[in-house]
């Protein structure tokens, strides 16, 4: 993968579901909802001064949410933050940059 491109689509690990867990609450305010299914399902990633994380998060039978989450590099200790977020996704739609 070149540096600045985005990633293949690959299966969501636990450790992108921990990462999908942290901005949760993040999400759920700028929503003004809370979110009952959280189920990170696929990932990309775009290497930056840090790392963004597009994940595909199942959050209803039907329903998903597509997360962008931007980690710091390691020497700026500070915590993953949700940088944006599209909401009304399927299983289909791609997980592409946004």
């Amino acid at each position: 993968m070149m540096t600045g491109g985005l990633s293949d689509t690959k299966p969501a690990t636990p450790e992108v579901q921990h990462l999908a867990d942290q901005v949760k609450q993040q999400l759920e305010s700028k929503e003004n909802r809370t979110y009952g299914i959280f189920e990170a399902i696929v990932y990309r990633t775009q290497v930056v001064a840090g790392t963004i994380y597009f994940i595909k998060v199942q959050n209803s039978d039907h329903e998903f949410v597509h997360l962008k989450v931007f980690i710091p590099l390691p020497h700026e200790n500070q915590d993953p933050s949700l940088m944006g977020f599209q909401t009304g996704k399927t299983r289909d739609d791609p997980l592409t940059y946004f």
